[in-house]
Parts: C-alpha cells; structure tokens; sequence
C-alpha cells in the first residue's frame, strides 16, 4: 500500500512544488517586483530604459541542473545590484528578507542589457530526488516533472491578477554540447523580444535598433511543452478527502 502511494505521489511532486513555489514566494515577491524596479530606475534613470522588461525573469532549465552563481556559469551575465528588499515574519521566522538580484547582461556588441533573473528553485529538489536512491526518482521522471512544473506554473500565474505583467518564464532544455554563453543568449533573446512588444504596442513599429539576438532553438514554448504532458498530468484541483 505504502509503495502504490509513493508511486501516485510521483504525480502530484511537480504540482505540489508548482503550487509551494508560488504561494509561498512568487505571490509575495511579485507583486512588489515593478515598484523595486521603478525606484531603482528613478536613480538610475539610464539601466532600465525598456519598462517592459521591468519584471522577474525566472529560469526553468528542463534538465533541473541549476547554478548557484549566474556569473559562473556566464561570464556575459554579471550582479548588479540587488532591488529593494521585502521583510515579513513568515512561519515563525522574524524579519524573513525576500530580495531580487539585478543582472548586467553582456552581447555580441558588447551592449548591456539589464533584468532581474533567477532561477525557480524548486527545480533543485527534483534534480536532488533524482540523485536520491531512496526517492527512486529517474532521470526520465525529472525531466517529465520539470515540464509539468512548468506548465502547472504557468497556468498558476495565468489565473493570479495580483501577479499579472511581473514575471516572464524562460524554459529552456540546454545544448547536448556546452556552449559558454548559452545561458546568457537565451535571456538576451527574451529581453529583445520584450523590448520590440513594446515598441511594436507603443510606436507603432518595431525595434531596430542594436544587435538582433539569435532566436534560440533549445527555447520552449507552452505549445511545444503542451505536446509532451499527456492530458491526466494537467494540473488538477487540490483535495482534502484524498488521504
């Protein structure tokens, strides 16, 4: 009985951390992400020209393999500043800091392009079961998680009015070859793809100005991912009389 439970529970890990994602942190931190953004550009009225980009850009690597230091794993991407810090007292904890981190992104003409990235830490604990005898968790299951995670998230965000136009994900599968600035290129081509929207809606045109990014093959979209969860891992209703 206990080994049926573990094996239905596999489907609910992705949901469950989709869900723990954003109610404990994304509903409280980005809410708060574009007045951060707006003070910070009020000092720095020269960084951030592009209010579209004025949001939360979350990594989600399908392959859940995360890197604590951005810098390291790109040495086009490199720490700013962080934005103004949000305090709560949460489950006990006095003074819990919540705080984003503002990125200088380097490209191909040596422009810099400026946003607040990070990666969806819930990623770590799937690549973590999957290391894990005792989760029996494989890499197979990861990768299909990885993808429910994302989908479940997005629907999330979709459906939270107070977190509307704050955040932008960014889910990627990485290159079978190590490229040095692949990270790097695939948040560059996000912020240009912004950067034109807003022209596009406010101008009348599109941006023509510097350096097109490369369209990035390894970037997936919700089409794309939608074609590989079958219809019975969608994210499902939360229940109490399961158990």
């Amino acid at each position: 009985e206990v080994s049926e439970m573990a094996e239905r529970s596999k489907q609910n890990v992705a949901h469950g951390l989709a869900w723990s994602y954003y109610v404990g942190y994304l509903k409280i931190v980005l809410p708060r992400v574009k007045k951060s953004m707006e003070e910070f550009s009020r000092a720095n009225p020269n960084v951030l020209p592009c209010r579209e980009t004025w949001k939360l850009h979350i990594l989600v690597p399908l392959s859940c393999d995360i890197c604590d230091d951005l810098e390291k794993a790109d040495s086009n991407i490199q720490y700013l500043t962080d934005l103004t810090e949000t305090t709560l007292t949460r489950a006990g904890t006095k003074k819990r800091v919540y705080k984003q981190s503002l990125y200088a992104i380097k490209d191909e003409d040596n422009k810099l392009w400026h946003c607040a990235v990070e990666f969806a830490t819930p990623l770590q604990s799937l690549y973590a079961m999957s290391q894990d005898d005792c989760a029996a968790f494989s890499r197979e299951d990861r990768l299909e998680q990885a993808k429910l995670f994302y989908r479940t998230l997005e629907e999330i965000l979709k459906g939270s009015k107070e977190c509307a136009g704050t955040y932008r994900l960014i889910a990627y599968e990485e290159p079978d070859e190590p490229e040095t600035h692949f990270l790097s290129r695939e948040i560059l081509w996000h912020l240009w793809q912004q950067r034109h929207e807003e022209y596009a809606v406010h101008e009348g045109h599109a941006v023509h100005e510097g350096h097109h990014p490369h369209t990035p093959s390894t970037t997936l979209n919700s089409t794309e991912l939608n074609l590989q969860i079958s219809a019975s891992d969608l994210p499902q209703p939360l229940r109490s009389d399961c158990f």
